[in-house]
């Protein structure tokens, strides 16, 4: 039987966004709009309310917070006296919500966004529908200096969410949800991001194929997997894995927040799957740190839609003690 994470934390709305800071572990709750810090003790405080939904964390190298506003298209920074102050715009640049952010250590801000409106899409399609031509709109991972000037734009990918750099600090890790796949980029000297590169497919090519084909192959399994869109089934399969967030594991490997079942899946170039950890709902962010650094944290939720998650407060933060 797979490991199985147990719940630590519950009664929020859309738990994102996981970071470990100052001996704390910092997340967002997005339907709330909220930014929270536990120190893995009682129950965690709320740090700040941020208008258009909360996002993506962060840090500059002298402890300020940035905070990824989805709604509102940009980027806030929290001042020392509390208040938020936008430090950097996407208005011009992201088609649809803003998403997932990495921050280095030099306090460059990459940033990502949906591209496209996909809330308002799920809501009159299946999701499968997407694929349907002329396909998933792309979307840019924005890079910003640390005093929020745009230094870039990455090559367009397919709904870009979580990120982090690689061990070498020369490679930025990227989850392209909708593809359902990692993709790695060069970190250029100035910052800004080189072109990608296959990493880890996490679907079938075959079914990936199918699934984009303009031609009656891809009509008839676009409508399938319409029909076997269900959560009950999805629970009970383990392909494709859908990344959301992820996170640097032992040895050159990534773990996956997987956004289709409850599951954080450790992944391996060229996608070799090396280890799966159950949790009780679907995945968003997924975590190695805590005091001793052995622990895998993981956000998961009972719906990503944000005004139904914000009445259920069912989103919960799970945990569980990797072995030595």
């Amino acid at each position: 039987m797979r490991p199985k994470a147990a719940v630590v934390l519950d009664g929020f709305g859309v738990l994102e966004s996981l970071r470990w800071h100052d001996d704390a572990l910092w997340f967002c709750d997005l339907a709330h709009g909220t930014v929270h810090r536990w120190d893995t003790v009682g129950r965690p405080e709320t740090i700040v309310e941020v208008p258009g939904r909360a996002g993506g964390l962060g840090f500059l190298p002298d402890g300020r917070m940035l905070v990824v506003s989805m709604e509102g298209r940009c980027v806030y920074r929290q001042e020392p006296d509390g208040s938020l102050v936008v430090h950097a715009d996407l208005t011009d640049i992201a088609g649809g919500n803003v998403n997932d952010m990495f921050v280095d250590q030099q306090g460059r801000a990459y940033v990502g966004n949906f591209g496209f409106d996909y809330h308002a899409f799920i809501s009159k399609k299946p999701n499968s529908m997407i694929y349907a031509p002329p396909g998933v709109p792309k979307a840019p991972i924005a890079c910003f200096s640390p005093q929020g000037e745009l230094l870039g734009l990455s090559e367009p990918m397919v709904f870009p969410n979580g990120l982090f750099l690689t061990d070498d600090g020369q490679t930025m890790l990227v989850a392209e949800t909708l593809a359902m796949r990692l993709t790695a980029m060069p970190v250029l000297p100035d910052g800004q991001l080189g072109p990608p590169r296959p990493w880890a497919s996490l679907i079938e090519p075959w079914l990936w194929k199918a699934v984009n084909n303009p031609g009656p192959i891809g009509h008839i399994t676009r409508r399938v997997s319409a029909l076997l869109d269900h959560q009950a089934i999805a629970d009970r399969s383990s392909s494709p894995i859908a990344p959301d967030g992820i996170a640097p594991g032992r040895d050159g490997t990534a773990w996956v927040a997987n956004a289709l079942r409850g599951e954080c899946v450790q992944v391996g170039p060229g996608g070799t799957i090396l280890d799966r950890v159950a949790t009780s709902q679907r995945t968003l962010s997924c975590l190695v740190a805590g005091p001793k650094g052995d622990t895998l944290y993981a956000a998961t939720i009972a719906t990503d839609d944000p005004p139904r998650a914000a009445q259920l407060n069912a989103s919960r933060l799970e945990a569980y003690v990797l072995p030595s």
